[in-house]
């Protein structure tokens, strides 16, 4: 069965003409997931599938390069073609669902309910969507983030989120197949990766994925620099471009 994931965007910290922020689509047989919505994600999300066809949605963290499409998704999902025949599951950290309905109301609360199904992440909360096991890590990225490890039971795809170095990348990078990993920093940070953390970061993956890479950072460097400490392979995720697991 074949296990992709689909580079939405990957563009920080605001979308670019040619790369929306941080998106994905993460494939498994039928099972669609939209792994962060990023600015610009939704329309690139459409060029493979429409929202109403998702199986979850999963967002590793409330800042806006990686959420802020969500709202546009309400809009879609609730007052135009596209209602779902019910509420997507919608994991994301603490406050998403309050964080939403704030901004999307200017009298009282909207009814994102009617559009989602919110669960609340946690360190080692998991989630069965299709066939597919979801596993969340804490990070650190100075408020409540997560690392996100996927799997069928034979292959895993593992996402960093945002994050800085810490002890949880080794936990999502062990045996994992292919890592999603930012590379955000061009110097040491307590909240991104610089491409070199990266590299150090994936050990005990197969394949190492580049994206979030920082403004100050080609991602020809970007690439470079991580692998002088990674001996996988290791590649960009450039937008457009699928990536099997």
């Amino acid at each position: 069965m074949a296990f992709t994931v689909t580079v939405l965007g990957s563009a920080t910290p605001y979308p670019r003409p040619d790369n929306p922020c941080s998106g994905y689509l993460i494939r498994h047989g039928a099972t669609k997931i939209w792994l962060d919505a990023g600015p610009g994600t939704l329309a690139a999300l459409q060029e493979h599938t429409a929202p109403d066809e998702l199986d979850a949605v999963w967002v590793s963290h409330l800042h806006a390069d990686h959420v802020a499409d969500l709202l546009p998704a309400v809009y879609a999902l609730l007052f135009a073609d596209l209602p779902p025949r019910k509420p997507i599951p919608l994991y994301g950290p603490p406050g998403t669902a309050a964080r939403l309905s704030a901004f999307l109301s200017n009298t009282g609360r909207a009814p994102i309910e009617q559009a989602f199904a919110v669960h609340e992440l946690h360190d080692g909360h998991r989630a069965r969507v299709g066939d597919l096991e979801l596993t969340s890590v804490a990070v650190a990225h100075g408020f409540p983030a997560f690392g996100l490890r996927a799997t069928d039971g034979t292959r895993t795809l593992a996402y960093s989120g945002d994050t800085g170095p810490c002890d949880a990348l080794a936990k999502l990078a062990d045996g994992a197949d292919l890592f999603l990993c930012e590379a955000d920093s061009d110097e040491p940070s307590t909240v991104h990766l610089t491409p070199a953390e990266a590299g150090r970061a994936a050990t005990g993956a197969a394949r190492l994925l580049l994206t979030h890479v920082g403004h100050t950072i080609t991602a020809r460097d970007a690439v470079t620099r991580a692998a002088e400490h990674f001996p996988g392979p290791v590649a960009y995720a450039a937008p457009r471009a699928v990536f099997g697991v």
